[in-house]
């Protein structure tokens, strides 16, 4: 089986600072993979090139055969790590932009899951709680079709009930043919979802592997190992 998303030597910097440091990536399709690491490892740096948001300094990134550009972005759903979407449009407006910018947006799915929290899709974003509004954006991009959704600290700055919903939002609204890269350095709260766990810093990987194999590896959870890793 190929890879959904393959990179090979990537490297990027900022002025005399190595963001990436000649790093490579394959992750398979129907994973859910981890990408962990502290503050300034490098995690939002990898996602940004991934979906076309930087550009490489040097390496290749391909997503299922396509090297970044307008085919590779139509099959990536991303949530950044901060608010994008207009506080004065309504969320019915905010679905009727995503219909129409991307093909594989599936408006039931979106219904389905506002209704089953309650939210009004009436409502301007404005009149909503920060917790809510996550949960509307991560719905938005669960919404899509997409080959490979890539989540930037989607359970960051949210209550532990929110971080519950989340997570199940991911596991339950996503094909098993499609991928989920998804970054935090809340390694406890989404160890359980977890297929595969990189460790990132530095801008290089320092361990990409099966949780499983973490486990039988360290003899302790993921977070327990990462923190061994990371001596913190």
């Amino acid at each position: 089986m190929s890879n959904l998303l393959e990179i090979q030597g990537l490297t990027k910097t900022y002025g005399k600072v190595k963001a990436l440091d000649n790093i490579d990536l394959s992750i398979a399709p129907g994973q859910i993979t981890g990408l962990l690491g502290p503050n300034g490892s490098g995690k939002t740096t990898l996602i940004k090139l991934i979906c076309g948001l930087l550009r490489p300094d040097s390496g290749t990134i391909s997503v299922d055969g396509n090297p970044v550009g307008a085919e590779s972005k139509k099959l990536i759903a991303y949530l950044p790590d901060h608010s994008y979407l207009d506080d004065d449009m309504t969320i019915e407006e905010i679905i009727a932009t995503f219909v129409e910018f991307f093909d594989d947006f599936d408006t039931n799915r979106a219904d389905e899951m506002l209704s089953n929290l309650g939210i009004d899709k009436k409502a301007r974003l404005q009149t909503l709680s920060k917790g809510t509004k996550e949960k509307v954006q991560l719905i938005l991009v669960m919404s899509r079709r997409a080959k490979l959704y890539i989540l930037d600290e989607p359970i960051a700055g949210v209550d532990p009930a929110a971080r519950d919903y989340i997570l199940r939002t991911i596991i339950g609204n996503y094909d098993p043919s499609a991928s989920i890269l998804f970054s935090t350095h809340l390694i406890s709260d989404v160890e359980k979802v977890l297929d595969d766990a990189i460790f990132i810093q530095y801008g290089k990987i320092r361990l990409h592997k099966s949780v499983d194999d973490i486990r039988t590896e360290f003899g302790k959870s993921v977070d327990q190992a990462f923190r061994e890793v990371y001596k913190c």
